[in-house]
This record gives structure tokens, C-alpha cells and sequence, in this order.
């Protein structure tokens, strides 16, 4: 799944995959048929919530 936040017009944007217990594959949408990325779960959610909180400046 992609960000509702990508648009259409092929930006900087990765996907994950969902369906994985325990572990989140993320790519890049401009080359799914790329190497992917696999994180586990709760170091992506940590993650995710740290850019929510603004802890990476842009």
C-alpha cells in the first residue's frame, strides 16, 4: 500500500507490504521490482511515530 499522501505523479514514495506478521517490507514505488526493505514491526512503528512527532526535520 502506498501513502494517500503520494499523489500520482511518481514522487519520492514507498509502499509497504502488509500481510507479514511481525515484520513490515517497504520498497520504493518507483521500482517495485526492486530490492526491498524488512523491518520488524515495532521498530516501523516506532519510526512512523517519530515522523509523525517531527522528530526528523525536513
Amino acid at each position: 500500500m502506498k501513502s494517500s499522501y503520494s499523489g500520482n505523479d511518481g514522487g519520492n514514495c514507498i509502499e509497504v507490504a502488509p500481510g507479514f506478521p511481525g515484520l513490515v517490507p517497504v520498497r520504493d514505488s518507483k521500482d517495485p521490482h526492486g530490492p526491498a526493505l524488512v523491518f520488524p514491526a515495532d521498530a516501523w512503528e516506532a519510526f512512523v511515530a517519530a515522523v509523525r512527532e517531527g522528530d526528523f526535520p525536513a
